[in-house]
């Protein structure tokens, strides 16, 4: 297997879009108290608010929106809880371990990255899940780099983010085309510093979600040569629950799926509604063609749903190819760490 140490940049952050994944930046590593140090132990029946603490949702999205106009906080005032933002967005990984450290109570990642959490000593489990984006990931690579299909990337560099969505999506892009491995070279990059990297043709390749390919494609400076569907990934976006908090309030983590799913199915008929919901100049601001790009990406995504029999089946799936292909020691039990929300009261 040939893998390229991580190239140190300086690059700016790259555009943060609708479907930004949520994060705590700053965090521990010790494993999660079920009692929660945040004094969130009493539960909706004891006269206290619980606060559910959770990664500030930028600009755009459906918690944007829903921190902007206080719907969020007021369908879990129903519960007696409120939200407490804290962090911001970025990379699953840190929100695991922040998760485990009880400093954090709910965060987004992919299954992807969620199986390379759960493979450590996760404090954590997956509530909902959001069917794979079909169109906003897949193998990016720069207008005119001549590169015209995953054939093409053999003996060339491709950066990815290790044991998250960008690696499964090139090792599955290249176990499809029959490639070995070894014929791509893999360089780890952490997904905000890689756009400068790409653009400045260190790397050849960008394996990578909507988040970060909305800014390059509405650019007009980028393209998939395969997306998600062509490669066939099944790279759920799953929310997840610290374990304590799961255990202490139920009621809460149900009365937060139940206005997930409910905005999310409005997001998908109008996406620009959850577009530029703080401001639409600056960095976060989403304009131009690439606010195209995304209306149309998350117009054609899932919606925030329970965890299916079926979902579990492509959870299991991807777990093993992450065995096979070396990116975990050994098979992750997805299934240990799934909650049912629709038996949560």
């Amino acid at each position: 297997m040939q893998v390229t140490r991580p190239l140190r940049t300086t690059a700016p952050a790259a555009l943060l879009t609708a479907t930004a994944l949520l994060v705590l930046s700053a965090c521990g590593t010790s494993e999660a108290d079920s009692t929660g140090a945040n004094g969130s132990g009493s539960g909706s029946g004891s006269g206290k608010t619980v606060e559910v603490r959770i990664p500030d949702p930028g600009n755009s999205g459906v918690l944007a929106l829903g921190k902007k106009d206080g719907s969020l906080d007021k369908a879990l005032g129903k519960v007696g809880a409120k939200v407490k933002w804290t962090g911001s967005a970025g990379p699953f990984a840190p929100a695991a371990q922040a998760m485990n450290a009880d400093q954090l109570d709910i965060a987004t990642g992919s299954i992807t990255s969620g199986i390379t959490s759960l493979a450590q000593r996760p404090g954590f489990k997956f509530f909902t899940a959001v069917d794979p984006d079909a169109a906003g990931e897949g193998i990016l690579v720069r207008d005119g780099s001549g590169i015209e299909s995953v054939t093409g990337l053999v003996g060339k560099k491709v950066a990815v983010n290790q044991g998250g969505t960008g690696e499964y999506l090139l090792l599955k892009a290249l176990a499809k085309a029959k490639i070995p491995v070894e014929k791509v070279e893999r360089v780890y990059l952490r997904p905000d510093q890689t756009a400068a990297v790409l653009n400045a043709g260190q790397v050849d390749a960008w394996a990578v979600w909507a988040t970060y390919a909305v800014a390059e494609i509405g650019g007009g400076k980028a393209h998939f040569v395969a997306d998600g569907a062509a490669i066939g990934s099944d790279n759920y976006s799953l929310n997840a629950v610290r374990t304590g908090f799961a255990e202490q309030h139920p009621e809460v983590v149900r009365a937060l799926y139940d206005y997930l799913h409910e905005a999310s199915a409005r997001e998908k008929k109008d996406p620009a509604a959850y577009l530029n919901v703080f401001t639409d100049v600056g960095p976060t601001a989403v304009t131009g063609k690439a606010k195209e790009v995304q209306t149309e990406f998350t117009a054609q995504g899932g919606t925030v749903d329970p965890i299916g029999p079926e979902d579990v089946a492509r959870f299991e799936a991807v777990a093993a190819f992450y065995a096979e292909q070396k990116v975990t020691k050994e098979k992750v039990d997805v299934a240990a760490h799934l909650l049912d929300v629709e038996k949560l009261t």
